[in-house]
């Protein structure tokens, strides 16, 4: 699984960098340099191939809170930096359904082992993204006027 991610990173990040820059939901973000957003997307297939590896919590908090915190500084809607990261779990869940990548031996038929990886993968994925989500909020959170993110 770590192996896919990282193999196709540079791909599915020009993919999803594209949906980005012509999404009506991420005006703003699109203001950003395209070269800083690509560096975040790829960052974000890194951390995942990471995380499916070895998963810590704290990782994704630092990380994620750290990320929620700039951008909110740098007046990025919430909404926006939620939607980026749904664009990016939606980019490589597509790569994999429409890639075939647990297919066997060049058949069109999924082996039972290959039926839990997609599972497992998608479960791995959600869980992943859910937090990076969670972190990002609380960093937005902990920089809004007035409002403190709490433990």
């Amino acid at each position: 699984m770590i192996q896919l991610i990282e193999t196709h990173a540079n791909a599915l990040t020009r993919d999803v960098l594209e949906d980005i820059l012509t999404n009506e939901r991420t005006r703003t973000i699109r203001m950003l340099r395209k070269e800083e957003l690509e560096l975040r997307i790829c960052a974000l297939y890194t951390n995942l191939g990471n995380w499916i590896g070895e998963p810590n919590d704290d990782v994704v908090r630092k990380e994620y809170e750290d990320w929620g915190r700039f951008r909110f500084r740098q007046g990025i809607p919430l909404s926006e930096l939620v939607y980026c990261v749904i664009l990016t779990k939606r980019r490589l869940r597509r790569y994999i359904r429409e890639n075939d990548v647990f297919v066997s031996g060049g058949s069109s038929e999924l082996l039972p082992v290959g039926l839990y990886s997609i599972q497992e993968l998608n479960y791995r994925i959600g869980e992943f993204f859910d937090s990076a989500l969670y972190y990002v909020a609380r960093g937005c959170e902990a920089e809004a006027p007035g409002k403190r993110a709490t433990a």
